[in-house]
């Protein structure tokens, strides 16, 4: 499913250059589950943006699904997130004025979905992760774990391979972070491609796959278990 060789990402701050990946090679396979861990700083952020898509390396090769990515422009690359990656970010990103089933459309209004069946399609996808009672609620009305659970239902509503989670637990509480991570390891079960981004070993742990990375280069990689 991807492939990284040899990739570099530096970027210039003054007079210096940052090193922000330095020689990364990784490859996941079709519906693994991985977490990628490592402290702030560590090139994990950068890292997740070369995955996603959100941003090119210096040098090296990104090759998703059979495509190579490296030397995409904007559009191109544009187009990989909206029918490859579902993101799950740390802050929910969801828009305030929106109602849950309204922000769970939105990648679908992208692709050009017509408004019956991305209306379906996105009631659908708040069922699969328990909240079919509060699809018209806006975010201040739902708890953080509730607020999670919409930004995973706009990530799978547009049935991608692979869904890229980048701390989706930090900014909840125990309970909450739980049900998350139960809710996404459901996910792998059926046939999505999982990767975690994560500072939290607990969290890390309960993936099938460790990557490790430090200073911009990756100093680990094992199975769980």
């Amino acid at each position: 499913m991807i492939q990284i060789s040899n990739m570099y990402k530096m970027y210039k701050m003054g007079d210096n250059i940052i090193n922000a990946l330095n020689g990364i090679n990784l490859h996941i396979r079709k519906h693994e589950f991985v977490a990628i861990i490592g402290p702030s700083g560590s090139g994990k952020s950068t890292l997740m943006n070369m995955l996603g898509c959100l941003d090119t390396p210096t040098s090296g090769n990104y090759t998703l699904d059979g495509k190579e990515i490296s030397k995409m422009n904007d559009n191109q690359l544009a187009e990989i997130r909206n029918f490859k990656i579902g993101f799950i970010f740390q802050g929910f990103n969801l828009l305030q004025k929106l109602s849950a089933v309204e922000n769970v459309e939105l990648p679908l209004i992208y692709q050009g979905v017509g408004a019956k069946l991305r209306h379906e399609r996105s009631k659908a996808a708040l069922e699969m992760v328990g909240l079919e009672g509060r699809i018209h609620h806006k975010p201040t009305e739902l708890s953080g774990g509730q607020q999670q659970r919409v930004a995973i239902a706009r990530a799978l509503v547009s049935d991608p391979p692979i869904i890229l989670a980048d701390e989706p637990t930090g900014n909840l509480d125990t309970k909450s972070g739980t049900e998350i991570m139960k809710i996404l390891k459901e996910l792998h079960k059926s046939g999505n491609t999982i990767i975690l981004i994560t500072h939290d070993n607990d969290i890390a742990n309960q993936a099938q796959r460790i990557v490790r990375i430090q200073d911009g280069e990756i100093i680990e990689d094992r199975e769980v278990g």
